[in-house]
């Protein structure tokens, strides 16, 4: 307790109360004018859970009587819509009840079924005098199964067989169409649901009356009974209709006093939830009882409605949940600020509360296998998701408020705390591959101008064939004397590591620190004299320098990227090394060779990130890493679009094989040796946003299908948009915020290049799901070289570096337009959907942006730059 002190409990504290009073606002209680007399009549299905007519599982006898003696203490009558399959008892048994029962045949165009069906009903009628009306067919004529003919021949039928009055039971507007229906009835049954009208919930008895007068004027002296009438407590938003319990009640109050007051008939639309309905109407077919399908009552009929009567349950185990997490976590961050733990507290109770609320609304719902199978999908979706929220607003929150850093690496010559003492000898390995030959050169010729007594550099060249390539840095090599050698090896296997392999064996044996670098790196004079020292500390393995690049400048595409790279090594290494868990990187990278190559074995061949690969390795020794942040040496961006993707596919796809390699490592815990819980920590939540990446591209596909559901088969498909995409929007857009956040504090670059990077990390959205796809479905993958120095691409290449990203943006534009072309502008949930498809087409457009950017000569983008950006909104650079 007394590590969280008074700030943390107070911060605590509030959030609690905070999160208390969203649960209390949002679930606060609603006026309505209550209605305390009887109801008139329930329609009438007593399926059960797991019941399904369609699957012929009807429910029993006794069931059908435990639902009527339910009913029957608030009604005088129910009306039923079938006599075979055990509904003939419903009659009967209504009788033990004093229910009066208005008997249906289910009439659907097959002459076996309606002929059983329609003598079923007249033997039924006969022999219960509590039938008091029949309703031959529903909405038969509207789903068109038969004739109006044929219909009127099964009611002729009917009347002249028994003594209830007959009817059938369709919309309002059918009876409009066919007034040669209404002279075949003695009384006109009729459906009026303004929620199918999409009649927001305050016009509602105004419309009911409407079409009441409208049917009354239209055929004087016919009476008229309300066989369906009601409201949905759950499903999608229709028009301007909104679902939800308090929503149902108000309906149910207001419509009972209409009725009361103007003498109207009618049967409540329906006693019970049939969940089986979802089939064929939509998540909102279940969700039109009075009663819940375990036969409770949603709401009261008199006093205050409430959206959840067990919100204080929710708000009691959403406070817990947070303020154990809070409390965990207030308890070793003395080193943040109080508005730094304000902000992270803030966040785990967002996450608590969000996912106990999106409990609440997929458990609430009636779900069967397939749907089941689907929650589960979508439930560690959403764990991977809560996952990166809070790992990046942990980086957020460590960089932005800390107030100091704990391992913070200077020069060696800037570094008052630097142990004095020989310099070990320094053996670097620049391995090549169809490099063009000037780029070597001006590394090697910055490697000669090292401020270093001993070193050496091996330049190994695997697999290139073209001699004009590799020739002239052989004889480069042979001018600058006994430092530099050079091999050649025509076929060699391992790619980059078989080289750097190569390079081990053929090393000064005194060399006691191995040095890697990128052969298109030009590195600063200092280079080996500020960082070696720090291997006198024994426990050192490995010092890494910061990537950086050069000749960005005046290409508005390496402009992007180049600021794109700098952002993991001004944020995401910075925040690593405080916990000696940094990624070991293949360029500015030096290494203990007993480490290299004595207890681990030199590089690993297996894996195309050999060097983050080997990093892992080390930091498992147990050794330290250490992370100066300052530049050393700065290389050459890609040239293209696709070098940039292909680049990161590399990354993603190691990333991949280092997991499958050493998951055992990085998530099971040892008794002596090995990761650090920290390191693990870092190396898992810092590959995670990667499979956000894959998420998303998931998200993408299903939003893509349910789409075409949504427009294909409407009443069977509802917006599932707070389920399906919000956390996947929610984590994207923390990201890209984020970013923002720590780029204006971190990266010394101007708003304009903050926001080019981040357009550049989101173009690489779905490289980035397809490498995670390839690394998992294939553990082997040839190394991709990124190319330098390429050729600029034509504009059309732009089109097509980027083709696929384009064809899925115009794929979910196409599908937001449908949307809207399907169900209007005026419905909300078709307006917020087609917000989500545009919002999920970000990255991809992004994608076709940077591509055509890339493709772009540098004077037409800097016009358009002026264009968009007119008063010199460039800035300048500003160094943290």
């Amino acid at each position: 307790m007394s590590r969280i002190g008074f700030s943390g409990l107070l911060i605590a504290a509030i959030i609690v109360l905070a999160n208390i009073g969203y649960w209390s606002w949002t679930n606060r209680p609603q006026q309505e004018e209550s209605y305390l007399g009887e109801i008139k009549g329930f329609s009438f299905s007593p399926f059960q859970r797991g019941q399904d007519p369609q699957k012929d599982k009807y429910p029993s006898p006794s069931e059908i009587n435990s639902d009527l003696a339910l009913v029957s203490k608030e009604v005088r009558a129910v009306r039923t819509y079938s006599v075979l399959n055990g509904m003939d008892e419903v009659a009967p048994l209504a009788r033990h009840h004093n229910l009066k029962v208005t008997l249906g045949a289910w009439i659907n165009g097959d002459p076996d079924n309606d002929k059983a069906e329609v003598d079923q009903a007249i033997k039924v009628a006969r022999a219960n005098r509590n039938v008091d009306h029949v309703v031959v067919g529903n909405e038969a004529l509207l789903r068109e199964d038969l004739s109006i003919e044929q219909l009127i021949q099964y009611i002729r039928k009917v009347r002249r067989s028994q003594r209830a009055p007959v009817s059938t039971a369709e919309p309002w507007h059918v009876w409009l169409k066919h007034p040669e229906l209404v002279r075949e009835v003695d009384y006109m049954a009729v459906h009026i649901l303004p929620y199918w009208e999409g009649v927001p919930l305050d016009n509602s008895m105004d419309y009911i009356l409407q079409r009441y007068h409208e049917l009354q004027t239209a055929y004087p002296g016919k009476k008229i009974v309300l066989s369906e009438v009601g409201w949905p407590s759950a499903g999608k938003t229709r028009g301007g209709a909104e679902t939800g319990i308090v929503n149902q009640g108000r309906f149910l109050r207001q419509f009972l006093n209409l009725a009361r007051e103007n003498k109207i008939d009618y049967f409540i639309m329906e006693a019970f939830d049939q969940p089986y309905k979802q089939s064929f109407e939509g998540t909102v077919g279940a969700y039109w009882g009075v009663y819940d399908v375990d036969r409770k009552p949603k709401f009261p009929m008199s006093g205050t409605l409430k959206e959840y009567k067990r919100w204080p349950l929710l708000a009691t185990i959403s406070s817990v949940v947070g303020l154990i997490g809070m409390l965990l976590y207030l308890a070793g961050h003395e080193n943040v600020s109080a508005r730094g733990r304000l902000f992270y507290a803030g966040l785990i109770q967002f996450v608590v509360t969000g996912s106990v609320w999106m409990g609440r609304e997929l458990f609430d719902q009636y779900l069967g296998p397939m749907q089941i199978a689907v929650l589960i999908a979508l439930l560690l979706a959403q764990l991977v998701l809560i996952i990166t929220l809070l790992s990046e607003g942990f980086q957020i929150v460590e960089l932005l408020f800390a107030r100091r850093f704990k391992r913070r690496f200077l020069p060696f010559a800037a570094d008052p705390t630097a142990v004095p003492g020989p310099l070990p000898k320094v053996s670097i390995h620049i391995p090549t591959c169809n490099e063009p030959p000037h780029m070597v050169i001006q590394t090697l010729e910055s490697m000669a101008a090292q401020e270093y007594p001993d070193f050496e550099v091996l330049v190994i060249d695997n697999n290139t064939s073209d001699e004009a390539l590799w020739k002239p840095v052989e004889a480069w090599c042979a001018a600058a004397g006994s430092k530099f050698k050079f091999f050649h090896l025509p076929k060699w296997p391992g790619f980059k590591s078989g080289a750097l392999n190569f390079a081990l064996k053929h090393t000064d044996p005194s060399a006691e620190i191995i040095g890697v670098l990128d052969s298109d790196y030009v590195v600063r004079s200092d280079w080996l004299k500020s960082l070696i020292p720090y291997f006198r500390r024994p426990e050192v393995n490995f010092v890494q320098a910061p990537q950086d690049h050069r000749e960005w400048q005046g290409n508005a595409f390496k402009e992007m990227i180049n600021w794109e790279y700098a952002g993991f090594f001004h944020i995401g290494m910075v925040h690593r090394n405080e916990r000696n868990a940094i990624i070991q990187h293949g360029t500015m990278t030096l290494i203990r060779r007993t480490a290299l190559q004595d207890q681990l074995g030199g590089w690993a061949e297996w894996c195309i990130c050999e060097d983050a690969e080997l990093g892992l390795r080390l930091l498992e020794l147990g050794g330290e890493s250490v992370y100066v942040q300052e530049v050393f040496g700065r290389g050459l961006t890609p040239d293209s679009f696709s070098g940039y993707k292909r680049q990161r596919f590399r990354w993603v796809y190691g990333a991949t094989q280092i997991i499958r390699g050493h998951w055992r490592a990085l998530l099971l815990p040892r008794s002596r040796g090995g990761l650090t819980l920290a390191q693990r920590y870092h190396f898992v939540t810092g590959w995670l946003p990667w499979l956000a990446d894959l998420m998303h591209v998931v998200f993408t596909v299903g939003s893509l299908a349910w789409t075409i559901g949504l427009v294909v088969a409407p009443k069977r498909f509802d917006f599932p948009l707070t389920l399906f995409l919000a956390p996947a929007l929610g984590v994207l857009g923390f990201k890209f915020f984020g970013a923002l956040w720590l780029y204006r504090a971190r990266v010394p670059c101007t708003p304009w290049q903050r926001i080019g990077a981040a357009l550049a990390a989101m173009a690489l959205s779905f490289t980035v799901a397809r490498g995670i796809m390839a690394g998992i479905i294939s553990p082997q993958k040839p190394f991709l070289r990124t190319p330098k120095c390429e050729d600029r691409p034509a504009l059309m290449q732009g089109f097509l570096m980027a083709w696929e990203e384009t064809l899925i943006a115009a794929l979910l534009w196409a599908a937001a337009i449908a949307i809207m072309v399907a169900y209007g502008v005026l419905n909300l949930e078709a307006r917020l959907w087609a917000l989500m498809l545009f919002a999920q087409s970000i990255p991809y457009v992004s994608a076709l942006v940077t591509s055509l950017i890339a493709a772009m000569p540098p004077a037409t983008f800097e016009r358009i730059r002026r264009v968009v950006m007119p008063f010199g909104a460039r800035g300048q650079p500003q160094h943290p």
